[in-house]
């Protein structure tokens, strides 16, 4: 009913701006713009000054339209009539969001927090996440703004949870994944549950142990290294007899660092790391300078390897 409403007003009032309406339909439009303009109530404290709004958004259409273009009688009443109805519908105004806005960033050390819904997000260390005081309305929105995150989400169908990061939107329900987010790219690694993963007209749904990778405006899909799975965001982890590059893949996300090297060929060399849950970036590298000789130089973010 309220589809058909607006459709039947906007055909009409198409139609009048084009002066193809008959007399009857002028008529129509003047008597139910008058009528609701009567009959209608403004809310001073939610939607401002009803005359102001009203001369504002009139002058806004007159001069969009067409300059010195003159209206129907029914039009100025109508601008404030359609105003009042159209928000009573919920097709124009939403009363804006008290909640606070609040920000959680992290430094050397990653760091967890848990939202007002019951969902834990684990950030890794130099990242920044935006999230509201409660979540209110029908979805749940946050925003990764820097570097990596786990997320584990509380289970709640009504209220879809949505994280933005860069040009992609992630969408669940009630999941746990990876976002690793860079200046030139973002990663969304599922771990449980299903994930939906979009970006303007790209969209991707995944499972456990599969990856979205958004690169170059493209969004694509495949399966992951399961090492990437483990959990660094939460416990100690014991990574025995596996290669170099799985250990700095695990400490690049844990860390939010960037590993440069010349000689790829260290990448294969087999190490056995512990990585304590409090564990600084230094003593971890340590580890392993004791067991391969490599010496580690970290400059921010970035972690050079000689």
């Amino acid at each position: 009913m309220i589809k058909r409403i607006k459709h039947s007003l906007e055909h009409l009032l198409d139609k009048s701006s084009q002066k193809k309406t008959s007399q009857q339909e002028e008529k129509l439009l003047n008597d139910f713009s008058w009528s609701v303009y009567q009959n209608s109530q403004w809310d001073e404290d939610k939607m401002g000054s009803s005359k102001e709004t009203s001369a504002q958004l009139y002058k806004g259409i007159q001069f969009q339209i067409e300059k010195k273009k003159t209206f129907p009688p029914y039009f100025k009443y109508g601008v404030a009539a359609s105003i009042i109805l159209l928000v009573s519908l919920g097709f124009l105004f939403k009363e804006p969001s008290s909640v606070e806005q609040l920000t959680f960033q992290t430094a050397a050390l990653p760091k967890s927090i848990q939202l007002a819904d019951g969902s834990k997000v684990y950030l890794a260390s130099y990242s920044k996440l935006n999230y509201p005081a409660h979540f209110e309305g029908n979805e749940r929105n946050v925003s990764l703004l820097k570097g990596n995150a786990f997320f584990e989400i509380a289970k709640d169908k009504k209220h879809p949870f949505i994280i933005a990061s860069g040009d992609i939107k992630t969408k669940v329900l009630g999941t746990s994944f990876h976002i690793q987010l860079s200046q030139s790219k973002c990663e969304v690694i599922v771990v449980t549950g299903k994930v939906n993963v979009s970006s303007k007209n790209q969209n991707i749904d995944l499972v456990p142990n599969e990856m979205a990778s958004f690169e170059g405006q493209k969004l694509t899909k495949k399966r992951t290294d399961s090492s990437l799975l483990v959990n660094w965001y939460a416990e100690d982890v014991m990574l025995n007899q596996v290669t170099l590059k799985q250990v700095i893949t695990i400490i690049q996300y844990k860390y939010g660092v960037k590993f440069e090297y010349n000689n790829e060929q260290l990448l294969a060399t087999p190490v056995t790391v512990f990585v304590e849950k409090e564990a600084s970036l230094e003593s971890v590298l340590q580890q392993i300078n004791y067991i391969t000789n490599l010496k580690f130089n970290v400059n921010g973010e970035i972690v050079k390897v000689k």
